[in-house]
C-alpha cells in the first residue's frame, strides 16, 4: 500500500476558521427556533436560549484553545481526554463519536440537504419510495444523502487541499447568504409583529400549536430552558472539529485557538441576528407552528414572497453541503488517533498517498450511509446532545487536571478567563445535564447506554492485546 508517514500542514487560519464556522452551520438555525419557542413562549426567552448557548460555546472554544496549543496533533478532544484522565475516557469519547455523534450527524445533515433539494426537485421527496426491499423502504432523499456523503468522502480522500477548497468556498457562500437573508429580513420587519412579539418579552410559558399557553413553576421553567437548549446546542455543535485536524493546520499552537474563537463568534452573532429577524417578520405563533418546524422557509416566504421557498432551499443546500464536508474531513482524524493507540482497526491509522486517513474516511462513510438508511439518526441526535455536553464538561475539567498534572508543560495559549469562565461553563453544563435528566429523561438514557456500551468493548480490545499482543483486526 502506498502510504505517507505524516500529515501535511496545509490549512491556513482562514481555512481553519471556515472549518469551525462551516461545521457549526447546517440546517439547525432554520428549524430549531420553532421548538425553542414552543418551550419558552416569548421573544426575550427565545433570544436568551441562543445567547446562553452562544456564551457556553464561546467559553468552551476559548478554553479548548489551551488544550489545542498543548497537544497540536490529530485527534483533538479524544487526545485531551486521554491525557487528562486515562485511555478509557478517551476511548469512550472516540467510541461515541464514531458510533453516533459524528456519523449520525453526517447522515442527518445529508438528509437535510436532500429534503431541501426536494423543494426544487419534488421527485427527490422523502415521502416517496425509490427502492422497496420489503424490510426497508428507501426514499429518493435517502439515496441523494448517500450520494452526497460518498462524493464528499471521495473529495476528502484526494487530500486535505481538496477538502479545504470545498470547505472555504461553501462556508463563505453560506455566511454571505445568511447575512443577506438577515439584512433583507430586517428591512422587511413588520412593526405590528415586532411590537406584539416583544410585549411581555420576558414572560415564560409553553406555547401550544393551537395558540394556548401554559405557565411554569420556577423549577419547571429551568427545565423548559434546558429542553429548549437541546436544539440550540445541537445547532451550535461541531465547533471543535478543527481540533481533530490540528496536524494539518499551519502553526497550530496559534491558529487552532484563534480559529476556534473567530469561528464561534461569527456563528453566534449570525444566530442571534437571525432570530432577531425571525421575531420581526413572524409572530411567535407562526414560529411555533411552522410547517415541519421549518421557520427559515416561513420567514423567507414573508420576506421574498413566492421566491422565498426557492431562496431558502438553495441557502440550506449550500449550508448543509459545506457543513457535511467539514464533518467528513475532520471526523476520520479521531479514528486515526485511536488506531495509533491500538484501540481501533490498524488500517484506520494509516495515511494514503495523499497524506489523509483514506480508510478511516471510507469506514466513516459506510456508517454514515447506514444511518441515512435507518431514518433513526434524528432521534439519536436529540438524545446525544446530553452526551456531547457531558464530554465537553469533562474536557474543560481536564484543563484544571492538566494544570496540576503537567504544571511545566508548554502552554503557548492559556484558557481565557481561567479559572472563572471555565468554571462557569462547568456549572452551566452540569446544570443543563441535570435538568435534562429530571425533565427530559428520554434525551439522556439512550446516549448514556451508547457511551457505556463502549466499556466492555475497550476491555475486550485490551484483553485481546494482552493475550495475543495484536492490534484490533486488520481489515
Amino acid at each position: 500500500m502506498d502510504t505517507s508517514t505524516s500529515f501535511k500542514p496545509s490549512l491556513r487560519l482562514i481555512d481553519a476558521t471556515m472549518l469551525v464556522a462551516g461545521s457549526m452551520i447546517g440546517s439547525g438555525i432554520f428549524i430549531v427556533s420553532a421548538d425553542i419557542t414552543r418551550n419558552v413562549g416569548s421573544a426575550g426567552w427565545l433570544l436568551f436560549v441562543w445567547l446562553i448557548t452562544g456564551f457556553m460555546t464561546l467559553t468552551a472554544a476559548l478554553s479548548y484553545g489551551e488544550l489545542s496549543a498543548m497537544f497540536p496533533k490529530a485527534g483533538g478532544q479524544y487526545v485531551y481526554l486521554k491525557e487528562a484522565y486515562n485511555p478509557l475516557v478517551g476511548f469512550l469519547y472516540g467510541w461515541s463519536f464514531f458510533t453516533v455523534i459524528q456519523t449520525a450527524t453526517i447522515a442527518a445533515v445529508g438528509v437535510a440537504f436532500a429534503k431541501f433539494t426536494a423543494y426544487l426537485i419534488p421527485q427527490l421527496s422523502e415521502t416517496l419510495v425509490a427502492i422497496d426491499l420489503g424490510f426497508i423502504a428507501i426514499s429518493p432523499a435517502q439515496l441523494l444523502s448517500i450520494l452526497v456523503i460518498v462524493l464528499l468522502t471521495f473529495i476528502n480522500t484526494r487530500g486535505v487541499n481538496s477538502g479545504k477548497i470545498v470547505q472555504t468556498i461553501f462556508t463563505m457562500a453560506k455566511l454571505l447568504s445568511l447575512l443577506a437573508l438577515i439584512v433583507f429580513g430586517l428591512f422587511a420587519i413588520k412593526t405590528s409583529v415586532w411590537t406584539s412579539n416583544w410585549h411581555n418579552a420576558w414572560t415564560m410559558h409553553s406555547l401550544k400549536p393551537d395558540g394556548s399557553m401554559a405557565s411554569y413553576t420556577a423549577l419547571a421553567a429551568l427545565g423548559a430552558i434546558a429542553s429548549a437548549m437541546v436544539g440550540s446546542i445541537f445547532s451550535s455543535d461541531s465547533w471543535n472539529n478543527v481540533t481533530f485536524i490540528a496536524g494539518e493546520v499551519k502553526n497550530p499552537k496559534r491558529n487552532i485557538g484563534l480559529s476556534l474563537a473567530l469561528g464561534t463568534v461569527i456563528v453566534t452573532v449570525i444566530y442571534i441576528l437571525t432570530n432577531i429577524m425571525y421575531t420581526g417578520v413572524l409572530s411567535l405563533h407562526d414560529i411555533a407552528i411552522a410547517d415541519k418546524d421549518r421557520v427559515g422557509v416561513t420567514a423567507s416566504q414573508q420576506i421574498f414572497g413566492n421566491w422565498g421557498t426557492i431562496i431558502i432551499a438553495l441557502l440550506i443546500m449550500v449550508s448543509t453541503f459545506g457543513c457535511n464536508n467539514g464533518l467528513i474531513m475532520s471526523g476520520a482524524r479521531v479514528y486515526y488517533s485511536m488506531a495509533k493507540d491500538r484501540l481501533f482497526f490498524k488500517r484506520v491509522g494509516m495515511l494514503n498517498k495523499n497524506s489523509v486517513p483514506g480508510f478511516g474516511l471510507w469506514l466513516q462513510c459506510i456508517f454514515a450511509c447506514l444511518w441515512s438508511l435507518s431514518g433513526k439518526y434524528g432521534d439519536l441526535l436529540d438524545m446525544i446532545s446530553f452526551v456531547v455536553v457531558v464530554f465537553y464538561v469533562l474536557t474543560i475539567i481536564g484543563i484544571f487536571i492538566l494544570r496540576k498534572k503537567m504544571p511545566d508543560a508548554e502552554r503557548p495559549y492559556k484558557a481565557f478567563g481561567y479559572p472563572v469562565l471555565p468554571l462557569i461553563y462547568i456549572i452551566m453544563g452540569l446544570a443543563f445535564c441535570l435538568l435534562l435528566i429530571i425533565y427530559k429523561p428520554t434525551y439522556t438514557w439512550p446516549g448514556l447506554i451508547i457511551v457505556m456500551a463502549g466499556i466492555p468493548v475497550y476491555f475486550l480490545i485490551g484483553s485481546v492485546k494482552e493475550k495475543t499482543g495484536a492490534d484490533p483486526p486488520i481489515i
